[in-house]
């Protein structure tokens, strides 16, 4: 196991190289809010935005999963934990209010990078959108408010 890449795989590296080409600035290895120790394939903190690409074999691609023969409990005990770690940390994510995306290793990464831009698109115009939101509610108050 300690010769299988868990950070800066072919398709992470993959679908970095368009989200930059394509002008997006993100951070790599982002750590997830609140749980130590588990951390974001790529993250865009201000969009709240994460992004996680997850192998076939450690995440249980339902296409692509292996189960090895030697040592079967162990590895099945090993792989089901691992899914329940994705599952808590997408809720987790979730309730801290992040669009989580999760993508499977055999994903195109262009398929990946195109999701993933149209979404940071849009939730920085949401972002922006409130903000000048709260800003005309402020200046509302500041003048006495329309019902004042």
């Amino acid at each position: 196991m300690s010769r299988q890449a868990s950070k800066d795989t072919g398709a992470e590296l993959a679908v970095r190289r368009l989200l930059h080409a394509a002008g997006l600035r993100y951070r790599v290895e982002y750590p997830v809010p609140g749980m130590p120790r588990r951390r974001l394939d790529v993250a865009f903190p201000r969009a709240k935005v994460a992004v996680l690409i997850d192998g076939c074999f450690w995440h249980g691609c339902p296409e692509h999963a292996t189960q090895p023969k030697a040592n079967a409990e162990w590895w099945r005990s090993k792989l089901d934990r691992n899914m329940a770690r994705d599952r808590e940390t997408t809720e987790h994510l979730l309730a801290a209010g992040w669009t989580v995306l999760r993508f499977w290793e055999h994903t195109p990464a262009e398929e990946i990078a195109a999701t993933v831009r149209a979404t940071v698109d849009r939730e920085k115009q949401d972002r922006d959108l409130r903000k000048q939101r709260a800003r005309e509610q402020s200046r509302l108050k500041s003048r006495g408010g329309a019902d004042g």
